[in-house]
């Protein structure tokens, strides 16, 4: 049984990131009981030990703040696979969405707050450690619904086995800023680059033409040498530490061509020589720089 628990912020696109968990084959179900949790996996076990399960648990359940951390340990002594997804979105973003939708912030509801300001901000800071122990962050401030959706499939829709470790490659030019939720950044600024050569200005790092570029040069290979020893010094203990997910950045100025070329190039390499990780990718600013 694979169960992924989805939490965050009000607002911040947890009904639709169940919908896509239901396009995907999962039992769905919304604001789910914490206190309910061990009782209904017993239950359920044995009729569907096979299922995929993702349930949204929040602070609509006022129980949900004080025993999240009590049962979640539960669940890790009991050997099951799980996954906690929390989804955040800045502030100015959340209002927008209530305002269009016209809906109660839950903290309003409960007549703790008369601001919706107020509130937000109080349940960013309520949800802080819950956020610092989940498996995948996902910031949903630019997504849609149908992005939101696509990003939801690109991480869990060829996910076989909980269990194993996804390596996230990042793609990204500096000149937008950082991801943050990257747990290592590499700068590859010092590489050739392919953006001032007049046959590939117009292309991006997924064509071969601009990979081959790249590989032309010896430093652009003792990179990728060098690159693939580090992930396997370091894997072994992220592994050893329970992680699920691991964030590597890869950044060139605008976030087209060399970022995104290396990024290609090692899901290839990772996914040759790593049996027991899973890799995705994503390009973040590729049609920004154009």
């Amino acid at each position: 049984m694979n169960l992924i628990i989805i939490t965050g912020v009000s607002g911040s696109g947890k009904s639709t990131a169940l919908k896509a968990f239901e396009d995907l084959g999962f039992l769905a179900i919304d604001n789910f009981p914490v206190r309910l949790l061990l009782p209904y996996l017993e239950e359920v076990k044995e009729s569907l030990n096979e299922a995929k399960i993702a349930l949204v648990m929040d602070i609509r359940d006022k129980h949900f703040l004080e025993e999240y951390s009590k049962v979640f340990n539960l669940l890790r002594e009991r050997g099951l696979n799980f996954e906690v997804l929390f989804l955040d979105a800045q502030e100015e973003v959340i209002i927008s969405r209530y305002n269009q939708t016209k809906r109660v912030h839950p903290l309003m509801k409960e007549n703790q707050f008369n601001s919706l300001v107020e509130a937000i901000k109080e349940e960013k800071r309520l949800l802080l450690p819950l956020k610092e122990l989940s498996n995948l962050v996902i910031d949903t401030s630019y997504f849609n619904l149908h992005q939101l959706r696509n990003e939801i499939f690109k991480f869990y829709k060829n996910r076989g086995n909980l269990g194993k470790l996804v390596i996230h490659l990042v793609a990204f030019g500096y000149k937008y800023g950082i991801p943050y939720e990257a747990n290592y950044l590499f700068d590859v600024r010092f590489l050739p680059n392919p953006y001032f050569n007049p046959e590939l200005k117009s292309l991006n790092g997924t064509f071969e033409k601009v990979k081959g570029f790249l590989l032309s040069f010896v430093e652009t290979r003792q990179f990728l040498e060098r690159f693939m020893e580090f992930i396997k010094f370091v894997l072994p203990f992220h592994i050893k530490e329970g992680r699920k997910f691991l964030v590597i950045g890869i950044g060139c100025t605008g976030g087209r061509h060399r970022s995104v070329a290396l990024v290609e190039i090692l899901k290839e390499e990772i996914l040759s020589n790593l049996s027991e990780v899973e890799v995705v990718s994503s390009y973040r600013d590729i049609d920004k720089d154009v």
